[in-house]
């Protein structure tokens, strides 16, 4: 696989991450979170978690705590407490959720839901095309992995508003759609190029099907057989499209952490639909993302999977499992009608990122994703956020259902449910553009 880079008078090439690097590096830094600082767990640039690090080990050793319910209760139902460990005890702080109950709840999701990601690459490289037009520069970088089955590359385009300084932020899109071609004036309501960059923002914007094609018979093409022998089947728990999509906005994080013209503290993922499952994964696993925004995301993204199709005929994990058989592992089928036995649901992968900034949109009318599951979700991952002194939803009310086409902003957590039908519209963007994405103050000020 290759991706020709559009060269122009100011193409450059630089080197990424250096071969061999490690999956991850567990570190206590300090994170400022509504005025409170709190340790976090400063992940690799790969975005993954490896095994447990001494300080884990030692710290999982040394809690007493209290036994945690095993349930909480959302919309009348029960479903996996978030701050309960494997163990039995109560999650106690915000060092234990990160050392201690994020690697239980990130492994589950990859041994049951997800898949086990793709490795970091032993080589990366960056080929960067620049050019300015008009009140935009615009940059096409080709990425190139390598994996032990051999090479390939696929592009990031970035937009960059000229101001005096940085861009108040960056929207990172993972775009099943292939909507978004090279002039920055060329927008849409699925991609508003130009709103966005007006706005004062960077948008950035990779093509699931460049990492991963959308089919089923040739999924595998992108960039997942660089890491696997392209003619033996893939093991059972293997990410499949899901996984790579959001491996792919990992590896185009890596880029956007050397791009001068880029805040790499302030670098959000978006994605609707598919791509909003991915975003959330991406989220949830790679915690150099400051904002995770997942649109009408359904099943296997913001909807609880336990709540089958919601009485209103949603997606379940059945049907998503037959209709997409090369989204999810082969493991996620044992649950198929089977949702109860998941250990995990999706209240607890919204949690997984905390206390950074989670954004989530619904649709009134989009039935098949199910609405009232995704608002639930958000509910209950606001447990982990309490943690941190965030746990304010911005709702007016934990029942449904909110306001209709109201942005509810708490500190570090965001909901709308728009009126109409499954979409990534102008509506969101103005929810997403409206408000600062980044901040996190102690007060509702902020998306």
């Amino acid at each position: 696989m290759h991706i020709p880079s559009r060269r122009s008078d100011r193409s450059r090439r630089s080197r990424g991450a250096v071969r061999g690097a490690p999956a991850v590096v567990l570190a206590a830094v300090l994170f400022t979170a509504g005025g409170v600082a709190v340790p976090q767990v400063a992940a690799a640039s790969d975005g993954q978690a490896g095994a447990a690090s001494e300080p884990a080990g030692e710290l999982a050793e040394g809690l007493t705590g209290v036994l945690a319910d095993a349930t909480i209760t959302l919309g009348g139902a029960d479903y996996p407490n978030p701050l309960r460990l494997q163990d039995g005890m109560a999650v106690d702080g915000p060092e234990s959720w990160e050392y201690v109950r994020r690697e239980e709840l990130l492994a589950d999701f990859r041994e049951h839901v997800y898949g086990q990601s793709l490795p970091f690459p032993a080589e990366q490289t960056f080929d960067v095309s620049t050019s300015d037009t008009g009140d935009v520069v615009r940059k096409t970088v080709t990425i190139g992995v390598t994996g032990p089955e051999g090479s390939g590359s696929f592009d990031l385009r970035l937009f960059v508003p000229q101001t005096d300084g940085q861009p108040r932020g960056t929207f990172l899109m993972i775009d099943h759609r292939g909507s978004v071609g090279d002039d920055p004036g060329r927008s849409s309501s699925y991609a508003p190029v130009s709103t966005i960059t007006d706005a004062g923002y960077a948008f950035a914007v990779i093509d699931a099907n460049d990492l991963a094609p959308d089919d089923s018979g040739s999924y595998r093409d992108g960039v997942i057989d660089l890491f696997h022998p392209s003619g033996q089947d893939l093991p059972d728990d293997a990410g499949r499209a899901i996984s790579a999509w959001a491996w792919g906005a990992s590896r185009a994080m890596d880029y956007l952490e050397t791009d001068p013209d880029i805040d790499p503290s302030t670098v959000g993922v978006i994605g609707h639909s598919r791509s909003g499952k991915a975003s959330l994964w991406a989220g949830a696993q790679d915690t150099r993302f400051a904002a995770v925004i997942t649109n009408n995301s359904g099943s296997t993204g913001a909807k609880l999977a336990r709540r089958g199709d919601g009485g209103v005929g949603a997606e379940t994990v059945a049907r998503i499992n037959s209709s997409f058989p090369h989204w999810f592992p082969q493991t996620y089928r044992e649950y198929n009608d089977n949702e109860s036995a998941l250990p995990v649901d999706q209240h607890e992968l919204m949690a997984l990122v905390a206390p950074r900034r989670l954004v989530v949109g619904s649709a009134t009318d989009d039935a098949n994703a199910d609405p009232e599951g995704e608002f639930l979700a958000y509910v209950g991952a606001a447990r982990a956020y309490e943690l941190y002194g965030l746990g304010d939803t911005g709702l007016s009310s934990a029942a449904w259902r909110p306001e209709t086409d109201r942005a509810f902003r708490g500190p570090a957590m965001s909901y709308h449910l728009r009126s109409g039908g499954h979409g990534l519209t102008g509506a969101d963007w103005d929810h997403y553009l409206e408000g600062d994405l980044f901040s996190r103050g102690t007060g509702a000020t902020g998306l």
